[in-house]
């Protein structure tokens, strides 16, 4: 068991007692007046995604230029106090060559990426539940679970970074710190410009599912690559990420046409996909290291207590589908595992997620057709 198991286990309680706490009361709050639209020319919490992870590939340019032209291509000097698997750096080839005052490229390894991790978490986190529901997003991220979660989430951080503790880690430690406090007021700055229809249109779950995917998709893209300073790795995942991305286009263009779900199966599934994204908000990232870093059944515990309570009020209406979504996930855990818990974890969520709301459908269908019947 790693150094830091007690500060993450501990994160794991405190994080999920308090989102057991504060997140029903997210929900109940009163939603903005209908027909109110946020500020002219307000942008979605994807376009400010999109800009910081341009800046982390930026960073990560700059920082290939570093090691070529300072330590002549080798990462040793920082590789050695991490995992394998870290630091494979491209050439650059004449971008290096030419760039003026290389030295002055120090901070990119490693300190930038320490302030920007935060906010590429939460942005990713935020832009999946506005692909749901454009409501929960606003109710989350104007919320005191923002803050929670950016503290939680810089625990978990700051824990790992103890536990790889390198000559930057005190510089790391301060940038994360940092960055909780600048974080938050990121998230809601979009949320307050977000428009606000008449009549807030239900999620649709397959959809979602779609979304969710893609979503992951590309986060893993970016850890393959440039979280873990990657960067010549990024050729071998061109097409997994534009098949990422397509997705995401594709499912903004169908929401368009797509008719929102009627029947109580799939509108009760919906519900209880929002309920569960609000009540994993601020315990996520540390339920998640605590499976590696500290002790897995308490993190899994934690997470069950979570979507018991995401589920509670339909268990009975959502005990079929639940089970068939249970099945599947395991059975593409067991047959399509990845590289690695993440990647196998978002294969099993996605599967569990469409088999569910395959269920659903079929349910809604089918006592369609009994009232119409009788």
């Amino acid at each position: 068991m790693s150094s830091v198991a007690p500060l993450l286990n501990g994160a794991v309680v405190v994080s999920a007692a308090a989102s057991l706490v504060l997140a029903p009361r997210v929900l109940r709050a009163e939603p903005r007046p209908p027909g109110r639209t946020g500020r002219p020319g307000g942008i979605g919490p994807e376009a400010v995604l999109a800009a910081v992870v341009a800046l982390v590939f930026l960073n990560q340019v700059l920082s290939a230029v570093y090691v070529n032209r300072v330590h002549g291509g080798d990462a040793s000097f920082v590789a050695r106090y991490l995992p394998p698997g870290w630091f494979d750096v491209p050439r650059l080839g004449s971008l290096a060559d030419r760039f003026p005052a290389p030295e002055l490229l120090a901070p990119s390894v490693l300190r930038v990426q320490a302030f920007l991790e935060l906010p590429l978490v939460l942005l990713a986190f935020v832009s999946v539940v506005r692909r749901l529901d454009r409501d929960l997003y606003v109710r989350l991220a104007g919320s005191p679970l923002i803050p929670l979660a950016a503290a939680s989430y810089t625990v978990a951080f700051c824990a790992i970074e103890w536990d790889l503790r390198n000559p930057y880690t005190v510089d790391d430690l301060v940038l994360r710190v940092l960055s909780a406090v600048v974080t938050p007021p990121l998230i809601a700055w979009p949320a307050r410009r977000e428009p606000v229809a008449d009549r807030p249109a239900r999620g649709n779950p397959f959809l979602f599912a779609l979304d969710l995917w893609a979503y992951g998709q590309l986060m893993l893209v970016l850890y393959d690559t440039v979280l873990l300073y990657n960067l010549a790795r990024l050729g071998s995942h061109v097409l997994p990420a534009a098949a990422a991305s397509a997705v995401l286009a594709a499912t903004h263009l169908l929401r368009r046409s797509a008719t929102s779900p009627t029947g109580p199966y799939l509108t009760t599934l919906t519900a209880t996909i929002g309920r569960a994204l609000a009540l994993f908000l601020v315990p996520a990232l540390a339920i998640r290291y605590a499976q590696t870093f500290a002790t897995p059944r308490l993190a899994a515990l934690a997470g069950l207590v979570v979507l018991g309570a995401a589920a509670r009020r339909d268990t009975v209406r959502l005990l079929l589908p639940a089970v068939a979504g249970a099945a599947v996930g395991c059975v593409v855990a067991a047959l399509l595992p990845g590289p690695y818990y993440e990647a196998t974890l978002l294969r099993s969520a996605t599967g569990a997620l469409l088999a569910a709301t395959a269920v659903c459908a079929l349910l809604d269908t089918t006592r369609a057709r009994l009232v119409v019947r009788s």
